[in-house]
């Protein structure tokens, strides 16, 4: 008797674990309490998900769940063959967030808090149903369905502004065009609409003077804005780059808002945002960081445009060359991002070979490795402005030499195509003397194989023995 008391008492105690283990399970969402019946009925189930297959339930059941970190989303999905299920989801306070009483074959996608109490009501109910939390995918941004067109510049070439003006005057005459994206502050351009409007030239001349010391202060680009005044007067520029002349362009257009008493206007707030990017620009000269403001202030203009389509003029670099940070991290141009953004919406093209359609001035004949090659002479360009050590360098290319310097081994150093100033093509030799200020020479050679150098081509120089 004594051993069947012990086997009782053993009993009472197995049966208060389980149902502590019960109460725990539900407390902590990996248990589910029902009602009712159910037939052929096989789940699987955990705290972040639950779902089941049955031939038939009726009833009722419910189960705690946990949201994962930072995984809010529940899924809900059921497939109805017979009867009808209803689910209810509740937060720990008993509100209801989300209830559908006959889900039948559909799936709903609801944010929930961390932690919700999912009922599940069936009525003769065949069919299935899962419930799991998913990361909430953020939504496509909607693209406008206007197109953008692209074109890279060697700033202040005549023959380029030539044809940026042909371009842009037959898409404003023939295509309705109207919005003129350059490469200026945004604080530049909205003066330059002001002057579009104005009899006199007053404006354009301050900016001018304001761009004295860069590759745009020059007459042929004084003229080319004078040409669409006269031919394209409805044209509106858009400046989409870092501030640039922020002590004068930039403190000028504050004074005339103040004076125009505009201190609380989008135009202000833009005009300072512009500011500060140009001031952070030149205090880290960090060209990674002004591309991808160049980018950023490009797509807050163009969205507001409501799809129209634009044309652009920027500096070549900024649609075909990656550009370094200040750590030597190298990250996409504008054109690039923009392209990444917009998919097939950007259109660009390079119109920079236009400036390096010369003819050689002379010809020479230069001699490597025991063999003289014809050399046509394309002449200088000027080195000291940004490396004193060197005056200026010289180009020939050898006429008919490729298939002899194929056999020449590559060495490290790259010089791109925009760096010449002919035409460069694939399949071609040049040569190029760097003059350093005490008239010593260095003579290197140049092989075009097709290289590629963060996105624009480049010749590779190559190891000759002379």
């Amino acid at each position: 008797m004594q051993k069947k008391r012990k086997s009782i008492a053993g009993s009472f105690l197995i049966l208060a674990m389980a149902a502590g283990i019960v109460a725990a399970c539900w407390y902590f969402g990996i248990g589910t309490t029902s009602s009712g019946w159910r037939i052929g009925y096989v789940d699987n189930a955990g705290k972040h998900h639950w779902s089941a297959r049955y031939v038939q339930f009726d009833g009722t059941m419910k189960r705690t769940m946990y949201a994962e970190d930072g995984v809010n989303l529940l899924h809900i999905e059921v497939n109805t063959t017979e009867g009808s299920l209803g689910v209810t989801v509740k937060n720990v306070g008993g509100e209801v967030i989300f209830s559908e009483p006959n889900m039948e074959n559909q799936t709903f996608d609801i944010e929930t808090l961390d932690q919700v109490i999912v009922e599940l009501e069936g009525q003769k109910h065949k069919g299935s149903f899962s419930l799991h939390y998913r990361p909430i995918t953020p939504p496509e941004p909607i693209k406008p369905e206007g197109l953008i067109f692209l074109y890279g510049e060697e700033h202040s070439s005549e023959p380029i502004l030539e044809e940026e003006f042909k371009r842009w005057e037959k898409y404003y005459k023939e295509d309705g065009m109207r919005h003129l994206f350059v490469e200026m502050p945004y604080y530049a351009t909205e003066f330059l609409n002001i002057w579009m409007q104005e009899k006199d030239n007053k404006i354009l001349n301050e900016l001018y003077a304001d761009w004295q010391g860069t590759a745009v202060h020059s007459e042929q680009v004084r003229r080319f804005y004078h040409k669409i005044k006269e031919h394209c007067p409805e044209t509106v520029f858009h400046g989409t780059d870092v501030g640039h002349e922020y002590a004068t362009t930039g403190a000028r257009y504050l004074n005339y808002l103040r004076a125009h008493k505009m201190e609380n206007t989008e135009a202000y707030q833009l005009t300072m945002e512009t500011i500060e990017q140009g001031k952070r620009y030149y205090e880290t000269m960090d060209d990674a960081y002004r591309e991808n403001m160049m980018t950023e202030n490009f797509i807050r203009v163009f969205d507001t445009l409501k799809g129209v389509n634009v044309m652009g003029i920027y500096g070549s670099a900024h649609l075909s060359q990656e550009v370094m940070d200040t750590e030597g991290n190298f990250v996409p141009c504008m054109t690039s991002q923009l392209k990444e953004h917009y998919g097939d919406s950007v259109q660009a093209e390079d119109l920079t070979m236009l400036a390096r359609n010369i003819e050689p001035s002379r010809t020479d004949r230069i001699q490597v490795a025991g063999k003289e090659y014809e050399a046509l002479y394309f002449g200088t360009v000027d080195l000291s402005t940004f490396a004193p050590e060197f005056r200026y360098r010289e180009f020939w290319r050898l006429e008919n030499a490729y298939p002899d310097f194929q056999k020449y081994e590559k060495t490290n150093n790259v010089l791109p195509y925009d760096n010449f100033p002919m035409r460069v093509e694939q399949g071609q030799v040049i040569v190029v003397d760097y003059v350093k200020a005490d008239d010593t020479v260095i003579r290197q050679y140049y092989r075009t194989d097709g290289t590629v150098w963060h996105g624009a081509p480049a010749a590779q120089e190559i190891w000759v023995t002379e």
